[in-house]
């Protein structure tokens, strides 16, 4: 996956890199899941400010947490191009809620 945050997101998304006109969109789905990350407990006081610059290494700074790429790709995927089928809805959110529970345990367990 490539360190930059939207670039990786647009290519779990099938989106190519050149291709800019969701950009804006994309970039509002990230931040919000940032949000809700920051209510689970991870990151900085204030919150993230995810932009078109911002590399996973610059709000990941633990091995441990790289599961929040995929957490954040999925919950973009889910609010920006929903699954047609209702069964892979089905699997996403519950794999979406999987996630979100060892990233809460994580915080718990360890801290940030």
């Amino acid at each position: 996956m490539e360190d930059n945050i939207l670039e990786s997101i647009k290519k779990r998304l099938g989106i190519v890199s050149e291709y800019d006109a969701f950009d804006d969109q994309i970039l509002m789905d990230i931040n919000t899941v940032f949000s809700i990350l920051h209510q689970l407990g991870l990151g900085p006081e204030d919150g993230y400010n995810i932009d078109k610059t911002t590399t996973w290494r610059q709000v990941i700074n633990k091995p441990r947490l790289n599961m929040i790429k995929n957490y954040v790709a999925m919950k973009v995927k889910l609010m920006f191009n929903p699954p047609a089928s209702s069964f892979a809805l089905n699997e996403m959110v519950k794999d979406i809620s999987e996630i979100e529970w060892r990233i809460k345990s994580e915080v718990e367990c360890y801290g940030e």
